[in-house]
């Protein structure tokens, strides 16, 4: 009983930052973003150009000791599936990984705007973490992250607006 209850409480903890939703500021630099307070995901309209960003706070130390590293998208699945193993998974490989109070990555231009329709399209969760390919075939998945989806076809299309 003690353990269906404490299992319990860990899904309920774990809920309220899938429930949220996606966040639009129109400030001087319009953003739509996701923070899980692990992680952020964020479409923003930069100088007119789109650009999309995944930060991660706390990263492990293959992303922390990384100079590139590829990126990897996915909207569909069961919540509990895993980046590398659900289909529909998009690549965006070999981009240099920024390193002030964590890891990240910025991307600029089609590939910017071919992930904001990916997360746009979503239904319920928007997967996003660093992945490399294993030698023996395969992924390695670091960092992976999931967001939830409501309000991100709102809150990007409002920066799409901007973006032109």
């Amino acid at each position: 009983m003690l353990k269906s209850l404490s299992i319990v409480l860990c899904l309920a903890l774990a809920v309220p930052s899938v429930a949220a939703e996606w966040k639009y500021e129109g400030a001087g630099v319009p953003i739509a973003y996701f923070d899980t307070g692990a992680a952020q995901f964020q479409f923003a309209c930069r100088g007119g150009d789109l650009a999309m960003a995944f930060w991660v706070r706390k990263p492990s130390k293959e992303v922390a000791e990384a100079k590139a590293m590829s990126l990897a998208i996915n909207v569909g699945g069961a919540s509990s599936g895993s980046l590398a193993a659900a289909g529909g998974t998009v690549f965006a490989q070999d981009f240099p990984l920024i390193h002030s109070d964590g890891s990240s990555i910025l991307v600029r231009g089609p590939v910017a705007r071919q992930w904001a329709g990916i997360a746009q399209r979503a239904a319920d969760l928007i997967r996003v973490g660093f992945v490399r390919e294993k030698s023996q075939g395969g992924l390695e998945v670091f960092d992976g992250h999931a967001f939830g989806a409501r309000g991100s076809n709102a809150a990007i299309a409002k920066v799409l607006r901007q973006c032109g």
